[in-house]
């Protein structure tokens, strides 16, 4: 008979005692942090400039109408749902003209739900 082989314990820690443990003698336990109140009414103050809102569009030109709008099929399907036309409802939003434009990829997914939304694939 021989000796017998223990399995060795993988990943584990040696226990330690905590600074705050009531087993540590008074001079060596950790003092308790105290928090400091912050005062509600002191108000966190940044200084950002402040552009005008016009600057945004003079040097973006392309940002104009016509708007071509990106659609895709949840749009659709909610239009459908609350009876809007697609168009018509984009122009009432914008106050411009709009082009949707729609993927071959929402094309597809609209294919692939079948006969329920043939109506949003007209």
């Amino acid at each position: 008979m021989g000796k017998q082989k223990k399995a060795r314990k993988y990943a584990t820690m040696k226990r330690m005692l905590s600074l705050r443990d009531q087993r540590l003698k008074e001079k060596d336990r950790l003092k308790p942090k105290k928090k400091e109140k912050k005062d509600p009414s002191a108000l966190k103050e940044r200084e950002v400039p402040q552009h005008p809102s016009c600057l945004f569009f003079q040097y973006n030109t392309q940002l104009g109408p016509p708007y071509h709008i990106l659609v895709d099929t949840n749009f659709i399907n909610f239009s459908i749902k609350a009876k809007l036309d697609l168009v018509q409802s984009m122009m009432d939003c914008l106050y411009a003209k709009c082009i949707p434009c729609i993927t071959d990829c929402v094309m597809a997914e609209i294919e692939k739900l079948g006969q329920k939304y043939r109506v949003a694939l007209r």
